[in-house]
């Protein structure tokens, strides 16, 4: 069941983006990342991603000005999560580090679709763990709602009388900038090596 909620979960947001690229593609002659793109998204002009206000490890009130201050890959997941997570986040965290040996500074961002378990002191050791630069925000229920509905992700938590109840929820990975907000998205089928070399793509037209 849980195998099956996931894989709607994706169909409902691969439709959604795809419905997105036929609204946009005529926008497609002005795009200036088109050589790098292998979605049929129509970037910035996508109706992904936006403001949004959630809180730090420290406990701060943080808006996405205040953390997407260079190219960031946005990731929605949550800290009990006992495969996928895990490891989108590493394979982000992996990219992250080939950019930089590459020269190019990007930011690893993880935002809590679980605000119940995954607490402000919750979220300073999980980014502490993962190292590097990586920001790592939750917040309140309806702040967290509200930051999943503008990057259009799905979540939906089990039975949370069982305290071991899991979440779920979409997998995308997001490529953000401060100037021209939603750039491309990457799937789970993407190594940390591809994910560097797509991003790096996007950085070099910047």
């Amino acid at each position: 069941m849980v195998r099956l909620y996931a894989i709607l979960a994706t169909v409902v947001l691969a439709v959604g983006l795809g419905a997105m690229w036929l609204l946009t593609r005529g926008a497609g002659s002005d795009d200036k990342f088109a050589q790098c793109r292998t979605s049929q998204i129509a970037g910035g002009t996508a109706a992904i991603g936006g403001p949004f206000e959630l809180l730090n490890g420290k406990g701060e009130t943080v808006t996405d000005t205040d953390v997407i201050t260079e190219p960031t890959l946005v990731y929605f997941g949550y800290t009990f999560c006992p495969d996928v997570c895990p490891f989108d986040m590493s394979r982000n965290a992996e990219a992250v580090d080939i950019l930089a040996e590459r020269g190019q500074s990007v930011t690893p961002l993880f935002i809590s679709i679980d605000p119940d378990r995954d607490t402000t002191e919750v979220m300073a050791d999980y980014a502490f763990n993962l190292g590097g630069k990586t920001i790592a925000l939750t917040g309140t229920p309806e702040q967290v709602k509200a930051a999943s509905k503008a990057y259009k992700t799905y979540y939906k938590a089990h039975d949370k009388s069982d305290e071991y109840y899991l979440v779920d929820h979409s997998t995308f990975t997001y490529l953000v900038t401060p100037e021209d907000g939603f750039i491309e998205f990457f799937n789970r089928d993407d190594t940390a090596e591809q994910m560097a070399d797509k991003v790096g793509c996007f950085l070099d037209k910047i």
